[in-house]
């Protein structure tokens, strides 16, 4: 399986997003530096991966319903997920195709 046959809809297995998870952060990092990226995808990424580091919460942790990091992965995916859909899917497909050979 090649890493663009994984499509954002496929919720069969989990262990596909771990064995991907390599080449998704590789996608992400070659679309953050891409010139033809527009600035406001670029920045959604950007207030995600800081949500991460930022020492207060915006969602409150709530024992037994939100644990922990649960609300910073939420925010982290919902920001991957906008950033991606943002992105010119042409430059999207164009990164897969050269990641799935090894760039």
């Amino acid at each position: 399986m090649r890493f663009g046959d994984f499509g954002p809809t496929d919720r069969r297995n989990s262990l596909k997003l771990l064995v991907h998870l390599p080449n998704l952060i590789k996608l992400h990092w070659r679309l953050l530096r891409d010139p033809r990226v527009n600035l406001v995808p670029k920045l959604i990424l950007l207030a995600g991966l800081a949500y991460l580091f930022v020492p207060i919460d915006l969602i409150l942790d709530l024992p037994f319903v939100i644990p922990g990091y649960l609300d910073d992965l939420a925010v982290l995916y919902l920001a991957s997920k906008a950033f991606i859909r943002l992105c010119p899917p042409k430059v999207v497909r164009e990164h897969v195709m050269l990641i799935d050979q090894g760039g």
